[in-house]
């Protein structure tokens, strides 16, 4: 009696020591499937991407430094304006006059009217003719004095017409930059939206392979016991190898575009590529909204503000404008006038010399012939008119785009609901074929037509959604719909 009570007594101390071990290894199953999930990197969504291409994208970055190129290029036609330091002096080697004379002058050229102010010392020393300018008193002579064209160069000059046009260059880096950005913008999308349906269709073909791998134990089951024939299992060993075959494919696709989606998504440290895995590919495309036809129209006046290039041929003519008025000007005489100061320093000074004198000064010159102006007058004129008509057919190109893909938009539009019925029609049938079999009413082959029927709808219906997010893609680049209100880095 006491031998039974001893096992039974043993025995419930093992099973109550088995729930003890099954309750902490439910405890720490839920606790690795929790720290797993939180574990589990988050699905990669577009938005992502597209911060990556502003911030990391090679390609963009360098085409920002368009605008340093810019700015530097204002820097050194400033440069035109800037304070010079003039010296030098003459001595007389040979003849009657033994004299010597030495200078010092500060000029700084005007912004406005082409005009220059100087001022300096001048010092002369030993036998010079009383007509020598440059003759002074022993303790020299400060200058002071400006120049003024009136005619040629007071308008416009080489040098103001160099600043202007590095002004315009630096409007002009920012279309030249917006239209590569929107094209890198549009790029990064439709390879986010393959790298999305490559990894959607490669999860469809291996649901297709899982369904015959799991097939295939049963129909051996079935042969074992003489329910169905060999040939059955055979052939259904065969389509589990094509479907393997399907499954190595569809992953070749899936890495290329993984590939060529890492050109876009990069590190935030070193902006390296990154390969995007299979566990960061979202369940299912985002939402398919429908463009209202109404909207086309302000789409397009929109796409003609926000375009880049009507904006960059605009500032083309505007630079072409500057040449043109520097050629006119140079069509102009030289009609230079000034007027110079100058005070003898100390006592000692010739006796035909004031110590105060003011000397006002007057040029005239005429080229003749000014075949160099009237060229680049005909050179501008022709450019302005090629602008123009450059001009006309952009806008023309605009309408043209948007038109051309908003009707992209909506036919993908159409044909995505079109495959997804079809997608639930090839299902029904495939139930349906399924069920068949089950009843003994039709044959295995009949079911593999419909479960590849079935697939290849559902590949069609990835691939109509990748398309419609591409159509997308391209009516927003044509619309400029996501360009920055300010390019920087």
């Amino acid at each position: 009696m006491k031998s039974v009570l001893g096992s039974q007594f043993s025995v419930l101390c093992c099973r109550v020591a088995a729930w003890v071990v099954i309750f902490q290894f439910s405890v720490f199953s839920s606790q690795f499937s929790i720290l797993e999930a939180a574990e589990k990197p988050k699905a990669l969504l577009l938005p992502e991407v597209l911060a990556s291409v502003q911030t990391q994208y090679p390609p963009y970055l360098a085409a920002l430094i368009e605008q340093d190129i810019a700015n530097g290029r204002v820097r050194q036609a400033m440069g035109a304006f800037d304070l010079n330091l003039n010296n030098g002096g003459t001595m007389n080697l040979a003849g009657y006059y033994d004299g010597q004379t030495g200078y010092a002058m500060l000029e700084q050229p005007l912004p406005f009217w082409g005009g220059s102010v100087y001022g300096g010392y001048r010092l002369s020393s030993g036998f010079l003719p009383n007509y020598n300018k440059d003759r002074t008193g022993v303790d020299g002579e400060g200058v002071l004095g400006f120049r003024l064209p009136l005619l040629r160069d007071g308008t416009i000059d080489r040098r103001r017409a160099s600043l202007w046009q590095a002004q315009i260059d630096q409007e002009l880096a920012d279309p030249i930059i917006l239209r590569q950005y929107l094209d890198f913008i549009r790029a990064a999308t439709i390879s986010y939206y393959n790298w999305l349906a490559a990894g959607q269709r490669l999860a469809l073909t291996e649901h297709l392979l899982r369904i015959a791998e799991d097939r295939d134990s049963a129909i051996a089951e079935q042969v074992k016991r003489g329910a169905s024939a060999p040939i059955v299992q055979i052939d259904n060993q065969r389509l589990v190898v094509s479907r393997q075959i399907a499954v190595v494919q569809a992953l070749r696709r899936f890495q290329a575009t993984s590939i060529e989606l890492s050109l876009f998504f990069r590190t935030r440290e070193k902006a390296e590529p990154i390969i995007a895995k299979r566990d960061r590919i979202p369940t299912a495309f985002p939402p398919h909204p429908c463009l209202d036809e109404s909207q086309l129209t302000a789409d397009i006046a929109k796409a003609a503000i926000f375009r880049p290039e009507i904006r960059r041929i605009e500032l083309l003519v505007e630079k072409t404008e500057i040449d043109r008025k520097l050629a006119k000007n140079n069509l102009l005489p030289n009609l230079d006038v000034g007027v110079e100061a100058g005070q003898i320093f100390g006592g000692n000074r010739p006796k035909d010399m004031e110590q105060n004198e003011i000397e006002a000064k007057i040029e005239f010159k005429l080229p003749l012939q000014r075949r160099d102006a009237k060229g680049r007058i005909d050179i501008a004129d022709a450019t302005i008119e090629r602008l123009n008509n450059d001009k006309r057919f952009a806008r023309d190109r605009i309408v043209a785009d948007v038109r051309d893909s908003y009707s992209a938009v909506s036919a993908a539009y159409d044909a995505l609901k079109m495959t997804r019925k079809n997608v639930d029609l090839s299902q029904q049938l495939e139930a349906a074929e399924n069920e068949r079999l089950k009843q003994g009413a039709t044959d295995l082959l009949a079911l593999q037509i419909r479960e590849q029927a079935t697939f290849d709808a559902q590949v069609l219906e990835v691939e109509a959604q990748a398309e419609y997010f591409r159509s997308q893609a391209n009516y927003r680049a044509a619309i400029a719909a996501d360009a920055p209100s300010k390019l920087t880095r």
